[in-house]
């Protein structure tokens, strides 16, 4: 009962189900799913810190609330607190967390102390159960605890205070736990940019992603001469749908794409937003179309390409342009990419990235590397020209006229769009598993112009928007600014030093 949550919450605990009746708590998939991923950070690094973003109702608010209640009712001293966004919310954990307690049997339940709206204290233990809501200003401030909840934190309202007082009350300290858990809200704001630092590895918190699919309860029975959308076919196969959830997701985005006046013979992005299946969906802006759809970057991520030594080995290189942005440095060899080095560098000195940037090209022996010569870029291209590396290097002018003119408004547009036909390639394309690559890759939208040219958001809008600058996308697009040819070599001749950089 002490040490397994699983087996303690089916026998122990109770929960209220939609059609109203008490039934024993039985972790559902998704529970699972988050129990697993908490448990391992926990054994790694002696506490939790998770951020966990999820599609509607899911059960992840039960399942954190009895994980809390199993761990103040078997040790002392210890506080859980909870806080939600607006004070419903609040009454209904609240009403939960003491249903867990009313329900548990007499040899496990431990003596009550005090209990009322917002409080449920264990004499004996000296431990408690506490909830709030965020419209308070400066609830949770003054209290000591080892156990913090946050629910809906996308939709907290004063979310920076809180985080400066309430989650500061937790210790850095092994066996304190904070878990925060929302459904999107568009981007910016606390639990944006908690998530964003997490999937660039910044911070204690780890990000988990639910989709909506893969909650039991999404699902329905399709009549036998049901034929989904052609758009929807496509869409279950790349997230490998059963029948059922196929026609749940068609319903349900009928039922949005109704409300909205949309059409609804594919995905509406209402319907992405509200039961995304990625997280990048999760945060798009209404009305915002992205050049790449996610689904090609899935798709992708999925992929094997098989061997591609025949093909040209090519690095792209984004030179981060200040501002807390990071430089990027990705390959590319024929049909995959991010096999060799797919790697964010946080480096602010130019001549220093141009070091690291010559040791990559020794390691990899590229073919051709091609910077950006935007702001910075300039600069690191010189040094490595400096160093000897000027047949290996080729800059890159953003802003300079596409060769296909007609079609893209300049550069960085026809290398973007050259890189989204190679995803979109029957052939298959192959990337990394990298949630930072994949809303790279996503965020940029475009417009057509009055020329009826392809133009691409510039990077600062984007940054605007999403709070992010596309580093990664920009350097994979890159490897697509020119033709590049095979460079015949040995093995040896590719691993051999062939530029003497040692000295600098």
């Amino acid at each position: 009962m002490k040490d397994d949550l699983r087996h303690y919450a089916e026998r122990c605990l109770k929960i209220r189900t939609k059609s109203g009746t008490l039934e024993r708590l039985r972790l559902n998939k998704v529970q699972i799913h988050i129990h697993e991923r908490l448990e391992a950070q926990r054994a790694t690094s002696g506490r939790v810190r998770a951020l966990i973003l999820k599609a509607r109702q899911p059960g992840v608010s039960t399942y954190v609330g009895a994980r809390f209640y199993w761990k103040v009712t078997h040790g002392r001293g210890l506080r859980a607190f909870i806080l939600t966004h607006r004070d419903q919310a609040t009454a209904n954990l609240f009403a939960m967390a003491k249903r867990f307690h009313d329900s548990c049997p007499a040899p496990v339940k431990p003596l009550t102390k005090a209990s009322n709206a917002k409080e449920l204290t264990f004499g004996l233990l000296d431990s408690g159960y506490q909830v709030g809501t965020a419209k308070a200003s400066g609830v949770g401030r003054s209290d000591t605890i080892q156990f913090f909840h946050g629910s809906e934190v996308g939709h907290w309202a004063n979310a920076e205070e809180h985080a400066a007082g309430a989650l500061q009350a937790v210790p850095r300290s092994d066996g304190t736990e904070i878990i925060l858990e929302s459904t999107a809200n568009g981007v910016g704001g606390l639990f944006y940019n908690l998530w964003q630092a997490a999937v660039r590895g910044e911070g204690d918190y780890q990000a988990i992603f639910i989709p909506w699919f893969l909650h039991d309860g999404y699902g329905s029975a399709a009549p036998r001469a049901w034929k989904p959308p052609e758009a929807f076919q496509v869409y279950g196969e790349l997230h490998g749908l059963s029948r059922s959830k196929l026609h749940w997701a068609w319903a349900k985005n009928a039922e949005l794409a109704t409300a909205s006046g949309e059409a609804s013979d594919s995905p509406t992005w209402r319907f992405r937003q509200e039961y995304p299946a990625t997280a990048q969906e999760a945060f798009q802006v209404s009305g915002q179309t992205s050049l790449i759809r996610p689904e090609l970057v899935v798709r992708a991520q999925g992929h094997k390409a098989g061997e591609q030594d025949h093909a040209p080995l090519v690095l792209g290189i984004d030179v981060a342009r200040g501002g807390g942005d990071r430089s990027h440095l990705i390959d590319r060899q024929g049909r995959a990419a991010g096999r060799h080095v797919n790697r964010a560098v946080d480096c602010g000195d130019t001549m220093e990235l141009a070091g690291l940037i010559a040791r990559e090209i020794e390691r990899l022996q590229p073919d051709q590397a091609f910077i950006d010569m935007g702001s910075f870029g300039a600069a690191v291209y010189d040094r490595l020209a400096e160093l000897g590396y000027r047949r290996r290097i080729t800059g890159v002018n953003f802003g300079g006229r596409a060769q296909d003119a007609r079609q893209y408004a300049n550069k960085r547009a026809e290398i973007w769009g050259t890189l989204r036909d190679w995803l979109a390639d029957p052939g298959g394309a192959e990337l990394p598993d990298d949630p930072l690559l994949h809303s790279h890759l996503c965020a940029p939208g475009f417009q057509i112009n009055s020329n009826q040219q392809i133009l691409l958001e510039a990077k600062d809008k984007i940054k605007a928007r999403l709070g992010l600058s596309p580093d990664a996308g920009d350097a994979l697009a890159l490897t697509f600014a020119e033709p590049v040819r095979r460079v015949k070599r040995s093995q040896a001749q590719r691993s051999e030093t062939t530029y003497a950089i040692h000295d600098w």
